[in-house]
């Protein structure tokens, strides 16, 4: 990886969700700390991440974020970004108390329906010039 990724939490986005492109653009109006970079589960990054971590290739049910080698998927990576948002988003995090199996069920709800909710793109997300340094 090319990028400087020391301290900083990677999260991989499926790059033709529509709710996921707007997820990031919402997250990076709100990275008080410039705690994350991003990348697609589809770019050749994402790919050898998810080999490396043995998830296959064409995962794209979760938003996954790596933080300090640990891999944290679904409503627990969700409530993990929202706890270093500006604003009062990190208030989301108390969320974190209720059961790991409810808050996965809407979270697989969403993420199952999110095309047919939001849309899907027919090319993956390509940040502005302005947001690329924040992508690997």
């Amino acid at each position: 990886m090319k990028k400087t990724t020391k301290n900083k939490s990677l999260i991989l986005f499926d790059g033709y969700c529509l709710l996921c492109e707007w997820s990031v653009k919402f997250i990076l109006k709100r990275d008080k700390k410039d705690s994350f970079i991003f990348t697609s589960l589809q770019s050749d990054i994402g790919k050898e991440l998810l080999t490396k971590n043995s998830i296959s290739t064409d995962y794209d049910k979760s938003v996954i974020l790596i933080e300090k080698d640990i891999l944290y998927f679904e409503s627990d990576a969700a409530l993990r970004i929202s706890k270093k948002l500006r604003g009062l988003w990190p208030m989301l995090y108390l969320f974190i108390l209720i059961p790991k199996s409810f808050r996965n069920w809407i979270y697989k709800r969403i993420s199952k329906n999110r095309f047919k909710w939001f849309g899907k793109k027919k090319r993956c997300y390509l940040p502005t010039e302005k947001e690329k340094e924040k992508f690997l």
